[in-house]
């Protein structure tokens, strides 16, 4: 198995507090190293760390208590992330490692300009050899723009910078054919192929009273990563190199396998989109670099812009004679590429007072037709 190139780890609280009230200082040492390892294999981690609410507990002297008021609980996460992050930085610091903080809300992951936000922000920090460490804005956040649990979290994030693996690291060993806390015959279920009617009646219900997400949240996780081409794991975050064994391709916990590839999720996407009216036309050199270089589109390329389009639409791309050749995710709107058709990359920021990168359309972000 070729080991992952992108990787989402999400922790859960009980893995993080190992089924106490305090974090678990020596787990995430451990799990620093692991991820430290993985980037010197050429790997990139992104952490979906849950444990705020705990840490503003354990921080304030109230570990017992148990209230759910909604203020106290953000309370609560307030105090514990900034302290949270600050563990972070010095447990990673000490195998060389950056970390930047990411707090996220549904609202960042579906409305289109916040979306491209978050996965710039995201790739370049992975790109240069930082941890980002990716939360729900829980000291803020309102049930109208909550992820609801950070299981689900992880998969948006999977899906944002189309991660190879998502491994989502709880207090159980995977997902068994009965309870195994209730039944002692109970088996774990090594592989799905397939999230069916079968599986989601082993869910069962929720998971401690320290997290919020049980084996169905995981469920609902793995059925949207792996519909977006990341394969997905679910292992007992108290094994000895959990995260490593499971990159190594060892069979750890249930596996999730996926049918598509990133590649193929991707171009559904943007061949699913109305875009009618929002379109570029390019030049020859443009059409050669496109269709047979596999290059990205740049500004100098562009020869008209027509229509008008956000940053983060998806656009036709024409060539002089009038055919499209490709579809793509634009990186700029409609009035910008006006101002900066037929310049260079580097004229960008000195044309617009800003630039979103070089590209008008990313390689990764384009179908060729």
């Amino acid at each position: 198995m070729t080991q992952p190139r992108r990787i989402v780890v999400k922790i859960g609280t009980s893995v993080l507090t190992a089924g106490t009230d305090r974090l678990n200082r020596p787990f995430m040492v451990d799990l620093a190293r692991q991820v430290a390892t993985l980037h010197t294999r050429g790997a990139r981690v992104l952490l979906v760390s849950s444990g705020a609410v705990a840490s503003g507990r354990e921080r304030m002297g109230l570990v017992g208590n148990r209230r759910r008021s909604v203020p106290l609980k953000q309370m609560f996460a307030a105090v514990g992330q900034s302290r949270l992050m600050h563990l972070y930085e010095q447990l990673f610091d000490i195998y060389g490692l950056a970390v930047a903080q990411a707090l996220l809300t549904r609202d960042d992951l579906r409305e289109r300009r916040r979306y491209l936000n978050a996965r710039n922000t995201l790739v370049h920090c992975i790109e240069h050899n930082i941890v980002p460490i990716i939360n729900e804005n829980d000291a803020v956040v309102t049930a109208e723009i909550r992820v609801g649990d950070n299981d689900n979290l992880s998969a948006l994030v999977a899906n944002l910078v189309d991660a190879d693996l998502l491994l989502i690291l709880t207090d159980i060993a995977g997902l068994y054919n009965a309870n195994p806390r209730h039944d002692p015959n109970a088996t774990l279920v090594p592989l799905v192929t397939e999230i069916d009617e079968r599986i989601w009646a082993l869910a069962g219900e929720a998971g401690t009273h320290r997290g919020t997400g049980g084996m169905r949240t995981k469920l609902q996780a793995a059925d949207l990563a792996t519909r977006s081409g990341t394969t997905v794991v679910i292992a007992d975050g108290g094994q000895t190199d959990a995260l490593l064994r499971v990159a190594d391709g060892e069979p750890l916990g249930t596996r999730f396998a996926t049918t598509i590839n990133h590649l193929e999720s991707r171009k559904r996407w943007l061949l699913a989109e109305t875009v009618r009216h929002s379109q570029v036309l390019v030049d020859q050199g443009a059409v050669r670099a496109l269709t047979e270089k596999g290059k990205s589109l740049l500004p100098a390329g562009l020869l008209s812009v027509e229509g008008s389009f956000d940053r983060g639409q998806t656009i036709r791309i024409y060539a002089p004679d009038g055919h499209e050749i490709a579809r793509g995710m634009t990186q700029y709107r409609a009035a910008d590429l006006d101002l900066i058709k037929g310049r260079q990359s580097a004229q960008i920021a000195e044309t617009l007072g800003y630039d979103y990168g070089p590209e008008v359309v990313h390689r990764d972000d384009m179908v060729i037709l």
